[in-house]
């Protein structure tokens, strides 16, 4: 585990990699942001320290998966997916799935929900407030709302330390993720660009490559951008080519075409392809 001042970055399995995230911990007050990190390192933390509270950027499995670790800690959720995400038939709305394939989506969706993160999301009790100063013990974070990646997602920003965590701004090959119902490209663009306006120094992601300073983050930040921009070109070439949205959505724009056989993935395949032929039609 890796330290800058009093925030502990604990990792995720396979270096982060989805369906895992870095966590972020606060000794001084006991708080954990995100619950994504490897499950015994976030017991040893919990054992050693105690975690009494559980702030999670997004509703996203990768970011919530173990808060049904910490049954007696209290959780907390951005305001805009407080209400929805406690539900089946709430996460199905917004990550995509009710869009696609409508109630019997969701049913066939069901059988694959694994039960201890869905409990872990029913208990979330309450929320934080966007855009203003919190203070846990001597450690100050302002939960900046950047939404793109989902509609309520933020950036947890500690100003006094010029550390921000941007969770999936993770400058990862994949490129950006917008692909359920609440994402939005323009907003993800839109949000990134606001990242690199915060005084900060040093950026974490919540995924693989880990830590960034200032001048390093812009620069992979303007080629993270840019695939979604890539994508663009590519849809537009296909359809150009008289290809349906059925045959493009079987090619392979986001996942590989092999992990289209995954019926979430092919999901948010054909989620994310809409949204670019929309965006094109603009």
């Amino acid at each position: 585990m890796k330290k800058i001042g009093p925030l502990t970055i604990i990792e995720g399995k396979h270096n982060s990699k989805v369906p895992y995230s870095r966590s972020i911990f606060i000794e001084t007050d006991h708080l954990l942001i995100d619950a994504g990190a490897e499950r015994e390192l976030l017991i040893d933390v919990d054992r050693q320290y105690g975690i009494n509270t559980i702030c999670n950027t997004h509703y996203h499995p990768d970011h919530t998966r173990y808060n049904f670790l910490f049954p007696n800690a209290k959780k907390l959720m951005n305001p805009v997916e407080y209400e929805f995400c406690q539900t089946v038939e709430g996460i199905a709305k917004q990550n995509g799935v009710y869009e696609e394939w409508g109630e019997k989506g969701i049913e066939r969706w069901k059988k694959s929900i694994p039960l201890d993160w869905l409990h872990g999301l029913q208990e979330i009790n309450g929320t934080y407030e966007y855009n203003n100063v919190h203070s846990y013990g001597n450690v100050q974070i302002t939960f900046i709302h950047t939404p793109g990646h989902t509609k309520g997602f933020c950036c947890p920003f500690f100003p006094d330390l010029g550390v921000v965590y941007t969770g999936d701004y993770d400058m990862t090959s994949f490129g950006p993720w917008y692909n359920g119902s609440d994402g939005n490209i323009n907003d993800f663009i839109k949000s990134g660009e606001q990242l690199l306006l915060l005084d900060a120094e040093m950026y974490i992601t919540g995924h693989q490559k880990g830590i960034f300073k200032r001048d390093e983050f812009a620069k992979e930040m303007k080629k993270f951008l840019s695939i979604i921009y890539e994508r663009d070109e590519r849809i537009r070439a296909y359809i150009k080519q008289g290809l349906t949205f059925d045959e493009i959505a079987e090619i392979g724009i986001f996942y590989p075409k092999k992990a289209l056989e995954n019926h979430i993935y092919q999901t948010w395949e054909r989620i994310g392809i809409r949204k670019h032929v929309e965006r094109l039609k603009c």
